[in-house]
């Protein structure tokens, strides 16, 4: 209960300072965060959790799982068709350069083994625009550059946890509980596709049978009644559930448009509630004894993975692309490191692999930097592009409530 207490009074003060955040560096997310670390054993030790608690797990599990659905129903097909090279240059060269460079300087850096360093790579790979939501939630933005973030966002997530699980089992011996196989594996991607798309199919089929359909109040909880069971059956028949909510998000939002629209307002606050807690949750692991078990060495690996490695890496991506250069380094920077990241080190840590412990150190220590960097500066550079108002109906990813002050007006040319 005191874990409610204190998630209450941080979303109370978060509101009260949202006006605040929308014009200066503050962010909403580093709050929860810091709220987190404060409360935590480290400090106040009024929240007790570790990295083996079932709320932390669960957490940020169903945020991860909450995000991607409604990430996925912001997604334009006839948009994605159009203009789906530069997704596919990010997911296809991009990724995996990032991937490898991670991996590289977690070695030599950080002294993990290789097999190690590949898996703290593949963990650190997927990104998480959330906490980018300045920059791909802004009409002013180009749609190109939102599309960009907010589609590799969306598929990366499916794309590193095969990796993942592929080097936790390499690295073993692993705790006698975990299991993972190529079959057993790719049965979990293509069960989380399938439920993705059959249960969207099957729910807008009921909604169209004579005599059924829901009643306009109660037509928001619709989506969210889909997600609920999709959760619910991919935890049941443990097929991925991100990669279903994804694809059940686009999918729901592609055949039913006005299950889309009632939703999207409900959608978008479950989604902030849903990733404030997993944030409150992770910052209390951020205790003093954490960031002081990683080496200088590790330290610099984090540095280098925020600052140079995800960079260059979209940007060699993106070479000859038609993005012009100062999209590029835009969408180049903002690689947070966010949900998936947390779900997939704690998997790393639960699964009792040698250097486990090391790995998830230097994980937890990059996706508390990331947050805190990227999260921080997402409005001033969203101010590069002369951002004004939300995007009423935005076919990607939702922003953060936030409302930046309005840029002067430019002066009559006449005088």
């Amino acid at each position: 209960m005191v874990l409610v207490v204190v998630f209450g009074a941080a979303l109370l003060v978060a509101v009260l300072l949202s006006g605040l955040a929308a014009r200066t560096v503050l962010s909403t997310s580093l709050l929860f965060l810091a709220a987190g670390a404060l409360a935590g054993d480290g400090l106040l030790g009024l929240i007790h959790v570790t990295p083996n608690s079932p709320v932390v797990a669960a957490t940020a599990d169903l945020a991860l799982f909450t995000v991607l659905f409604t990430d996925g129903m912001h997604v334009a097909f006839p948009a994605l068709r159009a203009a789906w090279r530069n997704p596919a240059r990010a997911l296809g060269l991009g990724m995996p350069l990032a991937f490898g460079g991670t991996a590289l300087v977690a070695h030599l850096l950080a002294g993990l083994d290789w097999t190690t360093s590949l898996l703290v790579g593949a963990v650190l790979a997927p990104t998480d625009p959330v906490f980018a939501s300045a920059i791909v939630g802004r009409k002013e933005v180009p749609a190109r550059l939102r599309q960009l973030l907010n589609v590799e966002s969306g598929l990366n997530d499916g794309l590193a946890l095969p990796v993942v699980l592929v080097l936790i089992a390499a690295a073993g011996p692993a705790s006698p509980h975990f299991e993972a196989s190529l079959p057993t594996i790719g049965l979990e991607l293509v069960g989380g596709l399938a439920l993705g798309v059959v249960l969207p199919l099957a729910v807008n089929a009921l909604v169209r049978v004579p005599g059924l359909g829901a009643e306009a109040k109660l037509q928001p909880l619709l989506p969210l009644a889909t997600g609920v069971i999709l959760y619910a059956a991919c935890h049941l028949t443990h097929a991925n559930p991100y990669l279903a909510a994804f694809s059940a998000g686009a999918v729901l939002a592609s055949v039913s448009p006005e299950s889309k629209a009632a939703f999207e307002q409900l959608g978008e606050a479950l989604a902030e509630l849903a990733k404030f807690a997993a944030l409150l949750v992770f910052g209390a692991l951020l205790t003093p004894a954490l960031f002081g078990g990683l080496s200088i060495g590790g330290y610099v690996a984090v540095l280098l993975a925020i600052v140079l490695i995800r960079p260059a890496s979209l940007l060699l991506s993106l070479i000859r692309s038609r993005i012009d250069r100062r999209e590029q380094l835009v969408a180049a920077w903002f690689g947070p490191k966010g949900f998936a990241s947390v779900v997939y080190g704690l998997l790393v840590l639960q699964a009792g692999i040698p250097q486990g412990e090391q790995a998830y150190t230097l994980i937890a220590v990059c996706i508390a930097a990331s947050i805190l960097v990227h999260s921080s500066t997402d409005v001033p550079i969203a101010r590069l592009f002369h951002v004004d108002e939300p995007e009423s109906g935005a076919v990607l990813l939702p922003a953060r409530p936030r409302t930046p002050s309005p840029a002067p007006e430019a002066p009559d040319a006449r005088t």
